[in-house]
Parts: structure tokens; sequence; C-alpha cells
């Protein structure tokens, strides 16, 4: 190590990552990697959890993010690696999560060298060009006297926008003398700005006949939802969620009354939304699983809307205004302008399940989970894509996460152990067959972890949410894998259920047995779909007709 340099690189990104909040490394090495992954073992700065694929790791990591509200970071060699990953990097841009991509790169002898790399792509800078699409801010520590502020500019970069960064490493550089890294640095706020924003917010709320706030996931991600609850109590806001932001505000004090599905949920909850004159969306994306099966087609034009650092109220835009900041101010600012209230609605949760020999429908699931809830306790739910997220909409308002808007498949059983990593509380996963073909392997590794989540896994034998939209194609047919069978071989136990009888006692089993996975085979007949999305399948089908 050179004269002056204090540590690595690789110890300062580290150490970087560790002050900035992240608690974990998700990794798959590879001979570019291997210089790092040798600090990162060697040095114990952070704990690292290998897996078996890298959209694996990828899902685990974005999920830790999540739910921990914190950095994420997912380490990966050049090329092969990286590109592995890109989807589930994908998957976190869309939906806000503040992932660190590590990915290694070959060094600067072997750039020299003329000749075509292994793992490369078109050239051999393919990759970095690749993941400005994905990401928010990119850097290649290919200098360690400019690596400190590298490092600070990009990480500091995901924390301000709740988005994934990428950090590529060559692999000569890794074990280079390197200064600490700044400590975390931000912009200062137009004061100016900020005021004249809260209060034109608050004049509109005051103002309005029917205020709503309703709650998106920037809320989970910058730690806001305590301040978004008092804010509507000052203010006797009524509280929702959206589809995504379902698992919010769990525990604040007012509660979301409900998750605003349009046409797909409770009738009362969406006249609320839809017929509030002041709609104030906070960190919610105006995305079409937020709001594509509307009653009444929300003009977003005439709601408040505060995502992205920047704040629209109805023809007025107020750049570079971080949630964080204006939360404090309208808290700052905020009086009461009208009388508590207590709203006399709220969603409505299938408990009670007749344990009869009734074959086994999603609500049937949903129904049966709320009930061992409610005898065992509350869970935190890693919930896949498909009719598996729609049937989690009935399960009790507790922590979930699941790409919501994203909607890529195979992230439920990695990310369920994500969640458990970064939280210690055992998780339910919620997947379908077609989505466990692609990462329920990773299952696999809870027994080197110690892990035991219980997995609820839909199983109608096809991809059967594309069956719903297009019921004549047989390609959506996946067959019979038998997967309960398989996770004695993984370490874990195994049931295959076919009745609410079958599920019950199941379930029960799984509650009160630890120390290894409980992977619950729950078989569904084709055509078996849950109540919202069939409510949301029909409500998709008008629209397409009517356009």
């Amino acid at each position: 190590m050179d004269e002056g340099m204090s540590m690595t690189l690789s110890e300062a990104l580290l150490r970087a990552l560790k002050a900035r909040g992240a608690n974990h490394i998700f990794g798959i090495p590879g001979d570019f990697a291997l210089p790092f992954f040798k600090v990162v073992e060697e040095s114990g700065v952070l704990p690292l959890y290998t897996l078996s694929h890298e959209p694996g790791i990828g899902f685990a990591a974005d999920a830790a993010a999540r739910i921990g509200q914190t950095l994420g970071v997912a380490a990966v060699t050049y090329g092969a690696g990286a590109f592995n990953l890109i989807n589930a990097v994908n998957g976190a841009y869309a939906e806000k999560s503040p992932l660190v991509v590590i990915a290694s790169a070959p060094g600067a002898d072997e750039l020299r060298r003329g000749l075509l790399l292994h793992h490369q792509g078109k050239t051999l800078d393919s990759q970095m060009r690749v993941y400005r699409h994905v990401t928010c801010a990119r850097t290649r520590l290919d200098d360690a006297e400019a690596a400190p502020g590298e490092i600070a500019r990009v990480l500091d970069a995901a924390l301000a926008w709740s988005l994934p960064v990428y950090i590529e490493i060559p692999r000569d550089m890794a074990t280079v003398g390197c200064t600490p890294v700044p400590k975390v640095t931000s912009r200062a706020v137009d004061q100016e700005a900020l005021a004249a924003c809260a209060g034109e917010i608050l004049d509109t709320l005051a103002a309005a006949r029917a205020p709503v706030l309703m709650a998106g996931v920037e809320l989970k991600r910058f730690r806001l939802e305590d301040k978004a609850a008092a804010l509507a109590a000052r203010l006797a806001l009524p509280v929702v969620t959206s589809f995504m932001g379902r698992g919010l505000m769990v525990g604040t004090d007012p509660a979301a009354l409900g998750t605003y599905h349009g046409v797909a949920g409770d009738a009362v909850l969406t006249a609320l939304v839809e017929e509030s004159d002041a709609l104030f969306l906070i960190g919610v994306i105006p995305s079409d699983t937020n709001f594509g099966v509307s009653e009444g087609r929300i003009d977003l034009r005439n709601a408040i809307h505060a995502l992205d650092r920047r704040v629209m109220i109805k023809h007025h835009v107020y750049p570079d205004i971080p949630l964080g900041d204006l939360m404090d101010a309208l808290l700052d600012a905020a009086k009461p302008t009208r009388a508590p209230t207590k709203f006399a609605i709220g969603q409505a949760y299938p408990t009670g399940m007749d344990a009869d020999d009734s074959l086994l429908t999603p609500t049937d699931i949903a129904c049966a989970v709320n009930d061992m809830m409610a005898t065992h306790g509350p869970m935190p739910i890693a919930s896949d894509i498909g009719d598996c997220l729609f049937t989690a909409m009935d399960i009790t308002h507790t922590d979930l996460t699941g790409p919501g808007y994203y909607a890529g498949m195979g992230y439920g059983v990695p990310a369920g152990l994500g969640v458990q990593i970064a939280t210690g509380k055992r998780p339910l996963i919620l997947v379908g067959d077609g989505a466990f073909q692609m990462t329920g392997w990773e299952l696999g590794n809870c027994r080197r972890y110690e892990l035991d989540p219980i997995i609820i896994l839909f199983n109608n034998c096809g991809w059967e949410m594309l069956r719903v939209f297009q019921p004549e194609s047989q390609f959506n047919d996946l067959g019979d894998w038998r997967f309960a069978d398989m996770a004695p071989g993984m370490g874990g136990n195994g049931v295959r259920v076919k009745t609410r009888k079958q599920l019950q006692s199941a379930l029960e089993e799984a509650a009160t047995s630890r120390g290894k996975f409980f992977l619950i085979e729950a078989m569904l007949e084709p055509g078996r779909i849950s109540q919202v999305l069939e409510k949301y399948v029909s409500a998709v089908a008008r629209a397409r007709e009517s356009t």
C-alpha cells in the first residue's frame, strides 16, 4: 500500500457503504471480482451473502433495501455477472429502490493487450454503457486519488434519489491504497421555494371539500411514514395507499384505510379517492398499476404530486424539493383546518376460513393466512408478481415488498431471503409456479444462512395471469413439477395441499416449526383466480375496449 494511504480502495468503498447505512452485500464472485471479494471477506466490514444466480442477488439486495429503508448492495463480476443482473436493477430503478451495483472489470494491463477478453460484449465498456440506462449515477474507479470523491458522489446520489447506482472496479484497482471517502453531503435547499411550496399545499388542502392523502413508495424509501401520519392527523386527512404502496403506514396513527384499486377495489374507498378535490400524492409513482383501473379516470393534473424531488400543484412546479424537507416544512407550518374525523370505512380482510374439504381458491389462501397471523402474529411478506400479489391485497395490512409496477417474475423467493437477512424476522413468501421455476432454487441457500421462511407456492401448472388475458394459448401451460417433493433435497420441509383443511393444517405446522424453510405447494385449478385479479382483468379489458 502506498505511503499516506490508510486502506485499500475496496475497503474505503465498504466503509463508505456502511457509513451510509448499508448492512449487507449480496454477491456472486467471478475471476475479475476475486480481489474485491477477498477484501470483503477478510475485512469483515459488511457481511457477504452469496446466492446461486445474479438475478437472485439483485432481488435480495433490492428487497433488503426496501424493507430496511437503506442502501442495498449487489456485487458481481464483469460481463456475464453484470449483464445477468441487469433485469433486477431495471426493476429497482422503476420502483425507486437504492440498489448499489459493484461490478468488476478488466484491469489496465488487460486493456493494453489488445485481445478480446472473456465475458466481453461488443466493446470493453459495453457494460458501463448499458448501466447508464438503469442507474442515476455511475463511476469507474480507475484513479485512486479521485476514487474517494467519486464513491461519495455516487453513493450520495443513491441516497438522495432512492435509485440504483453503478460502481465499476477494475481488477487491478481493488487493493491499491486509498484515502477514506468523505462523509455524506447534501445540497442546500432553497428555503424560500420550500416555504412557498409548503404554503401552497396547505392552502390547497384547507380550501378543499374532500382532501385525501395517498401514500406511495417514497415515504418508505425516505423513512417518512410517521411524518406523513402526523401531518394527516393534524389536518384530519383520510389516508390510503397506492397499489405499489401496499404495506405502508403499518402501525401509524392514523393508519391507512386501505389500498386504492380503482374498480378492482372497495367501492367506498374508490369513491373517496376519485371524488377528492385535493388528492395529495406523496411519493406515488403515476403508473398503470397504481391508476390504470380508475373508475373515474383520475385527472392527475388536479392533484398535488410530490415525487422525484419535485412538487407539482396543478400548473405550478417546484423543482429540487426533497421529500424529507417538504414533510418537515409542512409539519412546521400546518395548523388544524378541520375537526378531527374518524372515517367509518376501512378495508375488510377475509377471516375465519372453514377448514373443510373444499378445493382451494386464492381467497382461501388469504383467509387462512389472516387466521394464522391472528394466532401467531404478523409476518413481513415478500411477493412475486401474478395472482399471488393480488391475493396479498386481501391479507391483513403488514410489511409487503413486491414488484407492483415493474412486474418482473422471479422476485419473490430471493426477496424473501433478503427480507429475513435485513430484518431478522421470519417472512412469508408468496410465489407462483412460473416464477418459482426461475428463482425458487435460491431456497437451497437457506441452510447455510439459517433462514426459515414460509413459502406458499400458488401452483396452477401454468402462467395463470397470462392465461387469464389469453386463455386460448397453450404456451401458458407449464405442467406439474411437484415442487414440495424437492424441498427436502434443498434442506427444507415441503407439503402439497389441495383443500382448505390441508392448507390450515400445513400453515399451523409451518408457523410452529422453526429452523428450516417450509414450502406449502397450494394446488389451484386453472381459472381459479383471486377476486381482486378478476376485477382488475375485467377493468383492463373494458379500458382496452374503450380506446
